[in-house]
């Protein structure tokens, strides 16, 4: 039972609510009476609404993002029809901008924008005093070193089962169009000690995934040395840590810091995004790309780092063919990850400028992605989703680690436009973008390689079944089981048994 519950709908399980918890760190004489009821995309509204309510609250406060807008919206309608005096609040970036027209906060009682971690104690306050207090609140932006921190918050379930999200600092000092944090000026830095004495009793309790959500971690060298200096002294089996960093700064003095942790510890999230000059100025975003793709090389030739890189497509100004070629020069850079995201019309960010010259159209749904512009087309479009999904699915998975250059191998070949070849055929052969089994997947990606491209059985079966039985797998996909036996058998082809690795080789002869 609370007189105030905190809430939102995570996208999946494993994301534990950052926000919330620094709302429930900064409620003062309130914590008492305030709880946190996290749920999920496969929860239902009603079903959310019901455990809502059965904590018997005063006043609901609902955090909202784009990929719960939808749900947000429609748990509010049914919370106000079912208890009718209920204080609903609604803040997070969904809502912060075009707040009057926002669906959610159309519903809800008070509407919260920016960042609310101290407001929303203070709007409670008020309420639970029987005041008055303007509907839409516009709180300034918190000194971050007067908020008390919350990560003593993370329950010992989610140290065990879920991302652990951590800050060094908030805002971005670059003014990108299509991010939200274009519309804020300046970086603010938590004070270092503090922090890392947060970070070291979450390792004491036996915290391994650290995921930290500043948007230019590399921002400021002295800090992200400490940084990193502080987990390499505690560094441990298992301990995994995520950073956002800016692709054309890293100077010696982190490299050589980096470069000292073994493989499979950090991640970088390298936001490219193009790799076209022009497009790049029009949408303010200012990189060196000499410098980005020195760096890059340096992370994969020189560290153990996983380097997870993001591209957009759909910029103002940027065709098919300029995506296209920013495409194959990232696949020549060799990150382990690129992530193909469609241009997004966040609410409130300025990319919405370009919209008559270049004849954006999004949809009016979350997540608001671009269907269309003057440039590419809503048909091209489509399939650019579906390159991305499918690249997921085989590229980015880790499934398909040699076998997926089989797929653009050769001179001259573009990567991009192989694997659209590709993509194009599994859609037609599937009709679907979803739930297509790892066994299925590598059965259809030989049938490509074979009957499509042409390439011979005979080599492509030996490098896919090394890649599906990566990480342990020990069953054989019958397509190639009868295949590599016949060629055991026979030994016609060159491919013998003896020449895979011993554990494929049981399989093989098990198989027979």
């Amino acid at each position: 039972m609370f007189d105030i519950v905190l809430t939102t709908i995570n996208a999946k399980y494993i994301h534990a609510a950052f926000g919330l918890r620094y709302l429930l760190a900064n409620m003062g004489e309130l914590q008492p009476r305030t709880g946190i009821l996290e749920f999920d995309l496969k929860t239902r509204p009603i079903e959310i609404a019901e455990r809502i309510l059965a904590a018997k609250p005063l006043i609901v406060g609902i955090g909202v993002y784009i990929w719960n807008a939808v749900e947000s919206a429609e748990l509010i309608q049914l919370l106000k029809r079912l208890q009718p005096e209920l204080v609903i609040v609604v803040g997070g970036p969904e809502v912060s901008y075009e707040t009057e027209t926002h669906p959610t906060a159309v519903h809800a009682d008070y509407v919260i924008t920016g960042e609310a971690d101290f407001e929303f104690a203070e709007l409670c306050r008020e309420l639970l005093a029987g005041g008055n207090s303007e509907r839409i609140r516009r709180p300034v932006r918190p000194d971050v070193k007067a908020l008390a921190l919350p990560y003593d918050l993370y329950s010992d379930e989610d140290l065990e089962h879920r991302v652990l999200y951590v800050e060094a600092s908030r805002g971005c000092p670059f003014s990108c169009e299509f991010c939200l944090s274009s519309l804020e000026n300046g970086v603010r830095a938590f004070e270092l000690e503090p922090m890392l004495a947060e970070f070291d009793r979450l390792i004491a309790r036996g915290a391994l995934q650290f995921k930290f959500v500043d948007r230019t971690f590399n921002l400021s060298i002295p800090v992200a040395s400490a940084i990193l200096d502080f987990f390499a002294r505690r560094l441990c089996e298992g301990m995994f840590l995520h950073f956002e960093m800016v692709p054309d700064r890293l100077p010696i003095e982190l490299r050589e810091k980096i470069s000292a942790f073994p493989a499979g510890v950090l991640q970088f999230e390298v936001g490219i995004q193009t790799f076209n000059p022009t497009v790049a100025e029009l949408i303010h975003r200012r990189q060196n790309y000499n410098r980005l793709a020195e760096n890059l090389r340096f992370l994969r030739q020189e560290t153990g780092v996983h380097v997870h890189a993001d591209l957009i497509a759909g910029l103002p100004g940027e065709d098919l063919a300029s995506f296209r070629a920013g495409f194959d020069s990232l696949v020549e850079l060799d990150p382990q990850e690129i992530q193909v995201g469609i241009l997004k019309r966040l609410r409130g960010t300025p990319i919405t400028r370009h919209d008559v010259e270049w004849g954006m159209v999004y949809s009016p749904q979350p997540p608001y992605q671009l269907l269309k512009n003057s440039l590419i087309d809503f048909e091209t479009m489509q399939r650019i989703g579906r390159f991305s999904r499918f690249w997921d699915l085989v590229a980015n998975s880790g499934n398909f680690r040699e076998s997926k250059k089989l797929l653009w191998s050769g001179d001259g070949d573009s990567a991009f436009a192989e694997f659209m070849a590709f993509a194009d055929w599994l859609y037609r052969e599937t009709e679907t973008r979803q739930g297509i089994a790892l066994s299925r997947l590598v059965e259809l990606l030989f049938l490509y390689l074979t009957q499509t491209k042409g390439l011979d059985a005979a080599r492509i079966a030996p490098v896919l079944l090394a890649d599906y039985q990566t990480g342990g797998r020990r069953d054989v996909p019958m397509i190639l089981g009868s295949l590599l036996q016949e060629q055991s058998a026979s030994n016609e082809t060159g491919v013998e048994v003896a020449k895979l690795p011993k554990r494929q080789s049981r399989h093989l002869a098990a198989a027979g």
